[in-house]
């Protein structure tokens, strides 16, 4: 299933990891082993967010992916089920033919 991982990186946190030059590191950890298909930064609600879109082959890995988002960045997370627009269009023609 394609999901947007969403993170909201507490800010005193996030800035601790900043000066300990950590914070690239911590992220790094977590994205790569996703394989993701994007993934870009911003802000949300006035927070240094992530937006992070990869394929969730099993929910037993979301806690892997999460832990240490919580507890390293005190981070506010959402996972959210995301389609693209091929997606759309085949789950719309299923829909009118049946």
């Amino acid at each position: 299933m394609r999901v947007l991982l969403t993170v909201q990186m507490d800010t005193d946190k996030a800035n601790k990891a900043i000066k300990d030059q950590k914070l690239a590191a911590i992220l790094q950890s977590v994205v790569e082993p996703l394989n993701a298909e994007a993934v870009y930064f911003g802000t949300k609600d006035g927070m240094r967010t992530g937006f992070i879109v990869f394929e969730l082959q099993e929910m037993t890995r979301i806690p892997t992916i999460a832990e240490p988002l919580f507890q390293e960045l005190g981070a506010k997370i959402e996972f959210t089920p995301v389609m693209n627009f091929d997606d759309v269009h085949a789950g719309l023609q299923a829909y009118t033919s049946g």
